[in-house]
């Protein structure tokens, strides 16, 4: 099984399933793209019509979105325990996730994932709300080690949120930065941590805010 990525101190979707396999101990390969701009549509065009990282390919088949990635990996190599057992706490932490995955636009447009900075960046007020209702979701749920007990695909999707945070000095309430504290511990996420420092590539576009 090979996993597409690209850039490890960028590529936020990459991380998510990248880490679901990590923590999980399942057997993989990963590839690095460079997500530079020029020829990047032909770069990644090789492995998915989609032309977007991260792509799984399993055998015969190759699956292209983030999501629907985790749930197969979830649902063929860890017999469903991407999600929580208890068919309530499943529900949730499937909305929390699928809110995760097509939302919070500005914090994504306005915070990009730079693992090897630390910056200053001045928000939009749109941004610092949905921050305030991230803040709301970790701070409710994240009682346990956890965002829903036991780690799982939610904690992937938002472990990207916390490097972000992390990168621009974001303030949160103690309940929440205590989660994202753990989600930056985890081994899987230290183990991607180490790659990312030893990329040397710049993308400018991801290069936001001014150094502290």
């Amino acid at each position: 099984m090979k996993l597409i990525i690209g850039n490890q101190n960028y590529s936020t979707w990459s991380l998510r399933p990248w880490l679901l396999l990590s923590a999980f101990e399942v057997e993989f390969n990963d590839q690095v793209v460079s997500l530079r701009d020029d020829g990047l549509s032909e770069r990644l065009h090789h492995y998915s019509q989609s032309n977007k990282v991260p792509v799984l390919i399993d055998g015969d088949l190759t699956v292209w979105d983030t999501l629907a990635i985790c749930e197969y990996i979830s649902e063929s190599y860890l017999d469903g325990k991407g999600w929580p057992l208890d068919k309530n706490q499943r529900a949730l932490a499937r909305a929390t996730t699928a809110e995760m995955h097509s939302g919070f636009l500005n914090i994504r447009n306005e915070m990009p994932m730079n693992v090897k900075a630390r910056r200053k960046i001045d928000l939009s007020d749109a941004a610092k709300i949905e921050i305030g209702h991230m803040d709301d979701i970790w701070a409710m749920h994240a009682d346990g080690a956890f965002l829903f007990g036991d780690y799982g695909i939610v904690d992937c999707f938002f472990t990207p949120v916390a490097s972000r945070f992390k990168t621009y000095g974001t303030k949160l309430s103690p309940k929440a930065q205590a989660y994202a504290d753990r989600l930056l511990a985890h081994p899987a996420m230290q183990k991607w941590t180490e790659a990312a420092l030893l990329e040397t590539e710049i993308l400018p576009v991801d290069e936001a805010g001014v150094d502290i």
